[in-house]
């Protein structure tokens, strides 16, 4: 199987060892590992973030982790911008490039190509939230389908977030959301890449996400939360989203116990992966699915 010739990427749930894998294949290829992980790239959140260790940085290039502060906005399109620089440099080199993480979008993005609508000024978003707010969500619905046919049948009437934004989108632009979908493309061929998606059993992956969450207090995550709070990140910043920062939080407050804080991280941190897995079988579909137990034999196979 020739995969230096490719662009390899690699998603799967978190705590299912997509780094672990990466590193073994790049050694395998001479490959240099490029994260595509939206809350690895902070570099004041290398514990609750599960980034990878120093000393596997020193066995095998890694690129776009940790380099970005979290008082800083960072979105798809910024990672995009910096990804496609990074795997062209890397194929520079003779090497290849192995994007890993478990942020479904960013594949998405890098594989279909990024939406390009124009920024809608917040006063005409506030100005249609005002009317979905007044009319109710059946006749704002109704107004949506007359405004945009496209939205029907492509959109869940009770998906609140979406009607909105379909609307929004087709009042300012006077272009479907969903045209604006069809006319968007990767700069990439699909030829060009080769998409490992890691199926993990549910209950294994459990008990790995419960070790996480112990070794994330004992490794430091509650001196690091504590720095992160003194930092007055917006609320509105991805990084405030991380995992274990509210649950610290309310530790810190004296508001519940370090107990509690562990089985909190490990209940968001299971939501958080089933919810990756069902964005992997949504939207992930033509991607080469390989059982945890048979990384080995696909690495043997190279």
């Amino acid at each position: 199987m020739d995969l230096k010739s490719k662009i390899i990427l690699i998603y799967g749930p978190t705590a299912s060892g997509k780094s672990s894998f990466a590193i073994k294949l790049a050694k395998k290829i001479d490959g240099e590992i490029i994260n595509a992980d939206s809350m690895q790239v902070y570099k004041e959140l290398r514990v609750l973030t599960a980034r990878p260790l120093k000393k596997e940085f020193k066995k095998i290039k890694h690129h776009l982790y940790g380099f970005q502060s979290v008082k800083k906005k960072f979105s798809t399109g910024d990672w995009l911008k910096l990804v496609k620089e990074k795997i062209e440099n890397i194929k520079k080199k003779k090497k290849t490039p192995i994007l890993v993480g478990g942020t479904g979008l960013y594949f998405k993005a890098l594989t279909d190509g990024l939406v390009s609508i124009p920024n809608i000024p917040i006063r005409f978003r506030q100005d249609i939230r005002f009317l979905h707010k007044k009319i109710g969500s059946k006749k704002f619905f109704l107004r949506l389908v007359k405004l945009d046919p496209l939205s029907k049948g492509n959109i869940n009437p009770s998906d609140t977030q979406r009607v909105i934004r379909a609307f929004e989108v087709k009042s300012f632009t006077k272009k479907s959301i969903y045209s604006w979908f069809r006319d968007t493309q990767s700069e990439f061929e699909k030829k060009d890449f080769f998409k490992i998606y890691i199926d993990y059993p549910r209950s294994r992956l459990i008990n790995r996400i419960n070790i996480r969450a112990v070794k994330m207090i004992e490794n430091g995550a509650i001196p690091e939360v504590r720095k992160f709070i003194n930092l007055k990140v917006p609320r509105s910043n991805t990084a405030s989203k991380a995992i274990g920062i509210d649950e610290i939080r309310n530790y810190l407050n004296k508001k519940i116990t370090k107990l509690d804080v562990i089985e909190k991280i490990s209940i968001k941190t299971r939501q958080y992966a089933k919810r990756q897995t069902t964005w992997g079988r949504g939207n992930m579909l033509d991607w080469n699915k390989i059982d945890s137990d048979a990384l080995s034999k696909f690495l043997k196979k190279i």
